[in-house]
């Protein structure tokens, strides 16, 4: 099963592909928000190397977020337009959970707390048990960095903090006792491309935003002022 993976959610811009021969590989293609020039060119540059149309792909999946607005945006446009252009089905997974199963892939067991970057001093941030599988505790929610670390350090329980919120915001997450860094930043879309073989496929995903964007959020203030 040929099977196109692509990664938007965070400043970087990712895409792996697995072949029906068994190979798995990633790429960060861009690492500075420039998804938009980025992702087509590259998906097309990595199917030519490996002798690939893009007829001959079989499902994608994509990174519906949370994450950055724009990003997610541009990685979910290209997926749907390329699944509905070729007839084929899609496979959408969370940041957090992709974080977290690359976590757990690496070894990692107990409890983890996947944080994403959300910008505005805010991070994405979920939960999950990792033992024989990967379980989440709890939902997808927002939250400052240092309120994330004040509940865990009360909690006075081993954890391990992952995701490019965590790099972001090392200072609050390092101070919390009994803490782990992981130093995994980008979702690992190599991960993607292993759930996308044993998950359904869906005509459409539909993006976890969580909040609303910035430019929206920039005009209600000036409203409300």
């Amino acid at each position: 099963m040929n099977i196109l993976a692509i990664e938007t959610a965070t400043t970087a811009c990712a895409i792996g592909l697995r072949t029906s021969a068994g190979f798995e590989m990633g790429w960060v293609v861009d690492d500075d928000r420039h998804h938009t020039e980025a992702l087509t060119v590259a998906i097309d540059r990595v199917l030519r190397e490996w002798s690939l149309t893009p007829a001959q792909l079989d499902r994608i999946v994509v990174d519906r977020g949370p994450g950055l607005f724009t990003g997610l945006r541009v990685g979910l446009a290209t997926a749907i337009g390329l699944s509905q252009a070729l007839g084929i089905g899609l496979v959408g997974v969370t940041s957090l959970e992709l974080l977290a199963h690359a976590a757990h892939d690496d070894g990692v067991r107990g409890t983890v707390v996947a944080a994403v970057d959300g910008r505005r001093g805010e991070v994405f941030v979920q939960s999950f048990a990792l033992g024989d599988d990967v379980v989440a505790t709890s939902e997808p929610s927002v939250s400052t960095a240092r309120d994330v670390a004040l509940d865990w350090g009360g909690r006075n329980v081993p954890v391990t903090f992952t995701g490019d919120g965590v790099a972001r915001y090392a200072a609050d997450f390092a101070a919390v006792g009994l803490a782990t860094i992981d130093t995994q930043e980008v979702p690992s879309v190599t991960t993607a491309l292993r759930l996308a073989m044993v998950r359904a496929t869906t005509d459409t995903v539909e993006p976890l935003y969580l909040r609303e964007a910035d430019a929206v959020a920039n005009f209600s203030t000036r409203e409300r002022s």
